[in-house]
């Protein structure tokens, strides 16, 4: 080849002596310097790379700088010129630090951010739920007796009968406060309760009728009404939030059934660690049962040992649940084993490995005479 002559490196033709760019160690006709995204040539002084390939940098920004999934903005690059964002540690949702400051709701069961192109359900006590969540939420007393009853099969499936008639109710966050504030005992998980075992008389409002969606997506026509609790008891009564899903409102129940069940079979005095860490416990090992029971072929996990077959039953006649509902009872077991408190998390972390090295009976058998978990 003579010598001035030179190949281009993306048509591997002659360029002759015609205009040539001369980029990432070879030369180009300016026709085949093209953008890996677009494919159009690239006339632009400057340009991004990736990997071996170049892009037009508002190409290589469209494909590569990550996007807010709130405000579906670019998320800008901090004061040294970084990126910066946040994100969700289980659902992984990216969103600009700002979020975390305009008030931006979040979904009160599965934690993600309300993105700016979609409308969250508004319930009456101020809380958001999302529309995913919406799908199983579980909103008035009536609606939640036969998940209530599944709940107390799944005891009596693990021997741990519940024999005294324990009242439910589904209330709004400002009737569960005033009945927390009401109980002379127990602790309670903060910043917001989600559920109760009352041991005192009280009157509580609970809902009486689901309430509708309404216009802006409020719910409206909520029809409650006062229930007077009497205690025949050492329990009076066990309250849970409305408007939850149905997995994390049994997981709710399960924790609360277990409060009622260490009060009714002479459990006194439990410190928080042991109380709240063994009803998270039954929690989890309720989830997990709920879980297996409705994939074919898969077997109980260990934290459940053998108990959760006999429970599973009544909860396979549910049918297939939804990849999303699947992900979602992973998000709620994944919140207890990984909160940060020391009753409700470290107590659970503790109770669970009592569990799986000596089983439940045993382990319960052992706080009965300590007050202790076995170690």
């Amino acid at each position: 080849m003579p010598a001035g002559y030179r190949i281009c490196a993306g048509c591997k033709l002659e360029i002759g002596h015609g205009r040539y760019l001369s980029c990432m160690g070879a030369v180009w006709h300016p026709e085949c310097f093209r953008c890996r995204a677009c494919n159009l040539p690239i006339t632009d002084y400057e340009y991004s790379m990736s990997g071996n390939h170049p892009y037009h940098k508002s190409c290589y920004k469209e494909q590569h700088h990550p996007r807010c999934d709130v405000c579906k903005n670019f998320i800008p690059t901090n004061s040294a010129g970084l990126i910066e964002y946040r994100a969700h540690p289980f659902w992984l949702q990216k969103y600009c630090p700002s979020h975390e400051r305009d008030r931006t709701p979040r979904c009160c069961s599965c934690e993600r951010m309300e993105p700016r192109d979609t409308r969250y359900l508004l319930l009456d006590d101020g809380r958001k739920l999302c529309l995913e969540c919406l799908d199983s939420a579980i909103m008035d007393t009536h609606e939640c007796q036969p998940l209530y009853l599944e709940i107390q099969d799944f005891y009596e499936g693990l021997n741990m009968k519940v024999k005294q008639q324990v009242p439910m109710l589904l209330v709004e966050r400002q009737a569960l406060n005033e009945a927390m504030e009401g109980e002379k005992n127990g602790h309670h998980h903060m910043p917001e309760t989600r559920g109760l075992c009352l041991s005192e008389e009280q009157t509580v409002t609970t809902i009486l009728r689901r309430p509708k969606i309404g216009a802006g997506y409020r719910m409206i026509d909520m029809v409650t009404e006062p229930h007077r609790l009497i205690r025949r008891c050492e329990v009076t009564a066990i309250l849970v939030l409305y408007g939850l899903p149905r997995l994390l409102t049994g997981s709710i129940l399960a924790h609360e059934m277990m409060h009622a069940w260490l009060r009714l079979n002479g459990y006194p005095n439990l410190s928080p660690e042991v109380e709240e860490g063994i009803c998270q416990v039954l929690a989890h090992m309720w989830l997990d049962a709920e879980m297996y029971s409705t994939s074919s072929g898969d077997v109980a996990s260990s934290s459940t040992s053998s108990s959760s077959s006999s429970s599973s039953s009544a909860s396979s006649k549910k049918g297939k649940r939804s990849d999303f509902e699947k992900k979602l009872g992973d998000f709620f077991k994944h919140q207890i084993e990984s909160d940060s408190s020391t009753a409700y998390g470290e107590g659970f972390r503790i109770g669970n490995k009592a569990v799986l090295k000596y089983d439940l009976r045993r382990t319960l058998d052992h706080i009965r005479l300590t007050g202790s978990f076995p170690v």
